[in-house]
């Protein structure tokens, strides 16, 4: 479920307002799935702060931290990502959604407010559409009494 979103310029580093967006999340944060920018310690340790899986790419450069783990969520994504490949990471880890969900925001408007509102529109109906693919299950209990 998306509770989170916002649009950037190309200017804006999506990493900070990232971090921005797990801080100012209300509730649990189950998981956050980025694209290879967001790849910075700072991110992984404000997620990891709020307990939330990180599913995000490392960049084709990153290395296992030599001096500690700097961050031991990065460095076992980096390590899971060249034990398996990158290709059977993004399947293993889920990340392959990610670019079903960016091609769903094929936003068309020019404007920036007419593209803010697409976005938003956007993350009601995928949050819709997972509500109506998930199961309902309820407990049954026995009645102990009852012989």
């Amino acid at each position: 479920m998306i509770v989170a979103h916002v649009l950037t310029a190309a200017t804006v580093d999506d990493a900070t307002v990232g971090i921005d967006l797990i801080g100012a999340a209300v509730g649990n944060v189950a998981s956050v799935t980025a694209d290879t920018a967001y790849d910075t310690v700072a991110f992984y340790e404000a997620a990891s702060g709020r307990h939330a899986q990180v599913v995000v790419p490392p960049t084709r450069t990153a290395r296992v931290s030599r001096r500690g783990p700097r961050s031991r969520a990065r460095d076992r994504v980096i390590s899971d990502v060249e034990t398996l490949g990158r290709r059977a990471w993004q399947k293993a880890s889920g990340y392959h959604r990610q670019a079903r969900v960016e091609n769903a925001f094929g936003l068309g408007a020019r404007s920036g407010n007419g593209r803010n509102v697409e976005a938003s529109v956007a993350c009601r109906i995928l949050n819709q559409m997972t509500a109506l693919g998930r199961p309902e299950s309820h407990t049954i209990s026995r009645d102990e009494t009852a012989t």
